[in-house]
């Protein structure tokens, strides 16, 4: 009975989240009418964690609203959302117009919704199984006033459980961007990714690869930490799409820690402008 009271205690999990099939049915089919105002949804998913999954989620993003589309940004990592500290929104909230939640904003255009605005301290856990995650999931999508949206890019958690799955099963015409590092271990959950987009039915946008060589600030050589060039020969390996390298920069670690975007702040830099060439072959790929 304690791990029940525990689970119930999280965000407004006791409180809005649907218990029976009438409130089911209604959120269902909220989620219905939102998504006919949502032009293409990009979900960005990798096979582990720790490979900037949801720094390159973020950083889409920005870039597809730096080129004047309406882009909303949905995080449902929700065990560990990253998104509102990289992004400078770490003390906003979500309001309230309409009896629908209304996202926090960022630039022109960029709207976004997170469970860390939810939380009443940055260190709550979410203490949640799987139809209490769905439900969540369903509410960002339906009980949200996204309003227009050219984008809707989607940061999940890694790996192909609950939150991967509520995604394919709600949004079936969702595309995926897949993001791994270089060396194998991370390649190998990535393969397992690529499997479980195509067993549900997904598309596949392409595959990113991150974290990939460094370029010595003191000499000017050329290193890799992590190696270089896993990501491009395992997408070719699976018929995938590749979408581009990420060098490792020492200013994302900065951009994060301060919630500063990146893209914006240091849009001159090789990462940044990878980015932009990745943003262009994700609007050239629709």
């Amino acid at each position: 009975m304690k791990n029940k009271a525990r689970e119930r205690t999280s965000p407004s999990a006791s409180q809005s989240y649907p218990t029976g099939a009438s409130d089911l049915n209604q959120l269902n089919r909220a989620v219905q009418r939102s998504l006919q105002h949502i032009k293409h949804k990009i979900m960005v998913i990798s096979g582990k964690g720790g490979v900037g999954k949801s720094f390159i989620a973020s950083s889409l993003a920005v870039g597809l609203a730096k080129r004047r589309f309406k882009v909303g940004l949905m995080d449902v990592d929700l065990h560990g959302p990253s998104i509102p500290k990289m992004l400078g929104l770490d003390r906003a909230r979500l309001g309230s117009k309409e009896g629908l939640m209304t996202p926090a904003k960022l630039l022109d255009g960029l709207s976004i919704v997170s469970i860390g605005f939810l939380l009443q301290s940055e260190n709550d856990a979410i203490i949640w199984r799987g139809p209490l995650k769905s439900s969540a999931i369903k509410q960002f999508i339906g009980q949200v006033k996204w309003e227009e949206l050219d984008y809707l890019v989607i940061d999940l958690p890694p790996g192909t459980g609950d939150e991967p799955l509520s995604i394919a099963q709600a949004i079936p015409d969702a595309r995926a961007v897949i993001v791994t590092t270089p060396q194998e271990i991370s390649l190998s959950d990535v393969r397992k990714c690529i499997s479980f987009i195509r067993r549900v039915n997904l598309s596949l946008v392409g595959v990113i690869e991150n974290m990939s060589g460094l370029t010595c600030p003191h000499c000017g050589k050329r290193i890799e930490p992590f190696k270089s060039g896993g990501g491009e020969r395992m997408a070719r390996e699976m018929g995938a799409p590749f979408l581009g390298r990420l060098p490792m920069d020492p200013a994302i670690v900065t951009a994060c820690d301060e919630g500063k975007p990146y893209s914006l702040f240091y849009a001159q830099n090789l990462a940044a402008r990878a980015l932009e060439k990745i943003v262009e072959k994700i609007i050239k790929s629709e």
